[in-house]
Formats: structure tokens, sequence, C-alpha cells
């Protein structure tokens, strides 16, 4: 037998020396020979073949706890049983991963939104899609309440989205819903939050959708200053001949990370979908 010496047994396979260490630590992949004087370790070229399975399995996600023990009971039926488990942990994953490429798409666009809006308090006319939500009804008027009272109604927002299992990456971008009705009887009275989720993203509680509508939109630097900015845009409905059909959308469009006085930054959107009398 040759004996590889494990720095040239590690150059040989492109690992190093602190990897063979390791797993002859862990029992993984122990020499061939040890010199009995000198305490050297030596390997043989033919474990090359079982180092390959090693890292073979470790690309497939494995975690060399699960390789040690397929190794050590050489059953073919459970490499099988811990391929399929590892099949369902990295399509979870990719489903992770995937929703976190669109948060961040997201992201990017609400920030690129924030450098190209129109001056504050301008009101344009735009068409808006058909956009998908979870709501969220919590029975307590956030008009009642200042920004620290908004905080304690958004822990609960935030604990439902944890209850149902939905990804907190959707939180970031939360909206407010002032329904018709009450609109219609001159009131602000809004107990409902939502969150913007992807139209693949496959939930049954909660969800419910915004209508795709010309919106009358304004732009708003704050939630202290949200109702100001609101009667701005429901006098310009009345001035200007539209009629409102339907819920009144409190949308913060973007989060700065830039905090006075400790506060959360908010950039929002006013939206009332009309149509002209």
């Amino acid at each position: 037998m040759e004996k590889l010496s494990i720095g040239k047994m590690a150059k040989l396979n492109n690992v190093t020396v602190e990897t063979l260490r390791h797993y002859d630590k862990i029992g993984l992949l122990r020499p061939a020979f040890i010199d009995e004087t000198s305490g050297y370790r030596y390997y043989n070229i033919k474990q090359s073949a079982v180092l390959d399975m090693i890292l073979y399995m470790k690309a497939l996600g494995m975690p060399l706890e699960t390789i040690k023990e397929q190794f050590d009971k050489e059953d073919i039926e459970i490499i099988k049983q811990m391929l399929n488990e590892q099949k369902l942990s990295t399509e979870k994953k990719i489903k992770e991963l995937t929703q976190m490429k669109s948060a961040i798409e997201v992201c990017i666009d609400n920030y690129n939104r924030y450098d190209e809006i129109p001056k504050i308090g301008h009101i344009e006319l735009q068409h808006i899609g058909q956009r998908k939500i979870f709501s969220y009804d919590g029975g307590k008027n956030i008009y009642e309440h200042n920004l620290a009272g908004y905080e304690f109604i958004l822990r609960e927002l935030k604990e439902q989205v944890i209850i149902q299992h939905l990804p907190m990456i959707y939180f970031c971008n939360v909206g407010t819903i002032l329904r018709k009705e009450i609109l219609d009887e001159s009131k602000m009275i809004s107990t409902e939050l939502f969150l913007f989720i992807d139209d693949n993203f496959e939930h049954d509680t909660g969800i419910d959708y915004l209508p795709e509508n010309d919106f009358l939109c304004i732009y708003c630097p704050s939630f202290a200053t949200e109702i100001d900015y609101a009667n701005k845009l429901f006098k310009y409905i009345e001035n200007n001949n539209y009629k409102i059909i339907g819920d009144y959308i409190c949308e913060v469009v973007v989060e700065l990370p830039i905090f006075e006085q400790g506060e959360r930054n908010m950039f929002i959107k006013l939206q009332i979908p009309v149509e002209k009398c």
C-alpha cells in the first residue's frame, strides 16, 4: 500500500487538512494506517472513493451526522429515505428563497417609488391592478391611537403572521383599510390591517384581494398627518365630480431606516377608488 500523508491526501482530493482531521475525529473517514512511533496518519488512495461519497452527499445538503449514520448502517433503504427527506427540505428552502427574492424585489421597487414620487400632497389619478393581501381585523380603531398605540396594534398583526405561518418578510409592507360604508357616513374608523403577499403564495386564512380600480392617490409623510392628507383627498373628490366606489386604502410604501426619537419613519400612500360622476 502506498501511504499518503494527510497533506497529500488532502491535496489530491481538493480538501483541507482540517477537513480530513475533522472526518477522522467524528469517525467518518479514519486514516488507513497510523505510525505507532511518530503518530503520523496515512491514507490509502482507495479511500478517495469514501471521500468522494462524503462530498457528494454534502453537496446534496446532507449533514455529516446523517452521512455517518448511513455509512454505519450500510442500508440502501435508509439512504433513499434520507434523500427523499432532503428533497422535501430543499423544496422548502427553494420556496423560502423565492419568497425572499420576491420580497427584496418589492422592497427595491418601493424605494424606487419613494425616489420617484411627486411632491408630497400632490394628488394624482392612478390605475392600480388587483392586489393580494392577508388581512386582520383587530377590532381597534387605528385613528383613535397615537403612534405608540399604532405600534401595539402592529404587534397583534405580527402575532397573526406568526400564528398563520406567513413569511415574516411580508411584514415590511403594511396597510390599513377603511370600508366604503363607513366612509359614506363621513367617519374615520378603521380596524383592519393588511400585508401585501405574493400572488402565488398559497394560504387559506385571512386572504383577500384589493380590486383593480382607478385610484385618486396622495402621498403623506407620517402616521400623524394621515387624516389631514385624507381630508385633502376627500375635498378634491368632492370638488372635481368624482364618486367613491370602494374602500379607502392606506399603504406604507416604504419604511426608512432613519429613526427620529426612536420612532418608525413611514412614507404613506393614501388611495381611494373613484369614477367620474
